[in-house]
């Protein structure tokens, strides 16, 4: 056999060779197309799932920054009022004397001390206190509410043949965290036992940040 007759029967060989492996290998190169596919669908379907849940999850912690917020505004919320019990007037006495508001309609946050007659801001903020009274004219009255030892309010009544009176005054307080806000009746002078007019009341309006 010749050379040229040799090669021409190997080139022939080589190309039946070379088509069958085309043909077999050509089914795997697709199943391997398609699970490509398939696996890029499955992780942009995983990187969906999670941000959603990064989303969810950042909603929460949004709703449980808000709860807390709110139960710290609950834990710090401070209200107070009290009156004096009783019928009979309250003092003239010699000096002056704290009055003791023993009748509590509402203590919330523990604040005002109902064995003293003192409240003591539990923290620092702006607060709103009010008190009033109620007298006869056979005696003048003289009630001064105190921030700490400074006096910041005064109700006076000069005794009369006016019969009986009432009296009043309101007033915002910048408080720092322990002080105290209380009321006393100055010497020689006397007010109602009445809780429904004689009364002190206080509560925090804003908490310094």
């Amino acid at each position: 056999m010749n050379p040229s007759s040799l090669l021409l029967i190997l080139l022939c060989c080589g190309l039946t060779l070379a088509q069958d492996t085309i043909e077999t290998q050509s089914p795997s190169c697709v199943d391997t197309c398609n699970n490509a596919k398939e696996f890029g669908a499955m992780r942009e379907k995983i990187h969906s799932l999670e941000t959603k849940m990064m989303n969810i999850e950042n909603r929460l912690t949004g709703y449980e920054s808000r709860i807390l917020q709110v139960e710290q505004k609950e834990r710090n919320m401070v209200i107070f009022s009290a009156g004096i019990g009783g019928r009979l007037p309250l003092g003239p006495f010699d000096t002056d004397q704290t009055i003791i508001y023993d009748k509590v309609f509402i203590n919330t946050g523990n604040a005002y001390n109902e064995l003293t007659g003192i409240f003591t801001a539990p923290v620092s903020g702006v607060y709103y206190f009010t008190y009033f009274c109620h007298s006869g004219g056979v005696r003048k009255t003289s009630l001064h509410l105190y921030k700490n030892n400074e006096v910041i309010l005064h109700i006076h009544d000069h005794q009369s043949a006016d019969g009986a009176d009432n009296g009043g005054n309101a007033v915002f307080l910048q408080l720092q965290q322990g002080d105290t806000v209380y009321v006393r009746l100055k010497a020689n002078s006397h007010v109602y036992r009445s809780g429904t007019v004689t009364n002190f009341s206080g509560f925090l309006v804003k908490q310094n940040n």
